[in-house]
Order: C-alpha cells, then sequence, then structure tokens
C-alpha cells in the first residue's frame, strides 16, 4: 500500500523533535499536517492518553497491537513493537502478540485484555458482560474506564493509518527479536 494522499511539510521544529523522538519522521504526523489543527489535536490527544497511568504500560501495550494486528495497521504494530523496547517491556512475549492466541507466553490477564480490545475493535463490537465483568473484577472501576478509552483511541489511530495508506516505517527494525506475524485467518469483523 502507498500513501493515498502526499506527506505535508512540517514545521521545523516539530520535524527535530520527532527525528529526536523516534529517529524519523512518522508518516501518519506528515500525513495528518495538511489539516494542522487535526494533526496538533491528534498529538496532544495521544499524548495525553500515553500519560494516563491506571492500567499497567505492558497491559496497554499488548492491547494497542492486538488492536493493530486484527486492523491491518502495520505502521502501528511496528512502532508499537519499537514503543515496547523503549518501555523495557519483555520483547520475547511482546513480538507475540499478533498471534497471541497461539502462542504461550502470555499470562491470563494479558490474554484477557487482548481479547477485549478485538471485541473491542470488531465491527460491530462483540465486548461479551462476562469478558467486561471479568476485567472488572480483576482491574476495577477506573482502570477499565481508562483500558477501554486507551482502546478506542487505538481504533482511531489504526483506522485512520490504515485509510490513509500509512504503512511501516521500519522502526522495530532497532529491536534484536523479530515481530511475529498473525495468522491468515484473523480479520475484523463487518457488517457493513
Amino acid at each position: 500500500m502507498t500513501l493515498r494522499l502526499p506527506k505535508a511539510e512540517l514545521p521545523a521544529e516539530l520535524k527535530e523533535n520527532m527525528i529526536k523522538q523516534l529517529g524519523a519522521v512518522p508518516e501518519n504526523v506528515e500525513v495528518l499536517w495538511h489539516s494542522p489543527e487535526v494533526a496538533r489535536d491528534n498529538l496532544e490527544f495521544g499524548a495525553r492518553v500515553g500519560a494516563w497511568d491506571g492500567v499497567d504500560t505492558g497491559l496497554k501495550s499488548f492491547a494497542h497491537m492486538a488492536v493493530a494486528s486484527l486492523v491491518g495497521c502495520s505502521w502501528c504494530l511496528d512502532v508499537g513493537y519499537f514503543q515496547a523496547q523503549n518501555q523495557n517491556l519483555d520483547l520475547a512475549r511482546a513480538s507475540q502478540v499478533p498471534r497471541w492466541r497461539e502462542a504461550d507466553v502470555f499470562s491470563a490477564l494479558e490474554r484477557d485484555v487482548m481479547g477485549y480490545a478485538e471485541a473491542m475493535t470488531n465491527t460491530p463490537p462483540t465486548v461479551t458482560d462476562e469478558q467486561y465483568a471479568s476485567l472488572l473484577e480483576r482491574l476495577g472501576p477506573p482502570a477499565m474506564v481508562e483500558l477501554t478509552a486507551f482502546i478506542a483511541y487505538v481504533n482511531l489511530a489504526t483506522r485512520a493509518n490504515v485509510a490513509n495508506g500509512v504503512t511501516s516505517q521500519g522502526f522495530s527494525d532497532a529491536c534484536e527479536i523479530p515481530l511475529a506475524h498473525r495468522p491468515a485467518t484473523s480479520r475484523v469483523g463487518s457488517t457493513a
């Protein structure tokens, strides 16, 4: 897939900050910059979402990567795995998120969070009362609200990237362990 909209020129200071943070300018930011207001608000909200701390960083990272894998956002998987390395998460486990159902490296809670992330991502969502109640019991109301809002935001970001044609930029190439591939039979359901 190629970008469906050419990259817009970013302000020099923003470009420099992105390179300092990630080593490259994210293509999704360059695409969104055609509407600087949308791009700025997206960056600001994404930073606020990233600062929430009521749910374990590893759980949120796994949820993000599960959504990205299901939606098919190779850019999100790429940068998510790269960020997992920078957050000192276990890369051997993080690398297996695209095939989490087959991998035996995840705890029951991690599996349930990834299952919940996928259930929220399905179209229409397939979250069950039992699934929600089980996570609520283990995480508590504040963390459950945060996890749900986090997954909803990740859906916005992954779907925008896929629709705009943004794909992997190779951020995860810096990781020592290769990222596993999702089994071919899994996809987001649709009734549209």
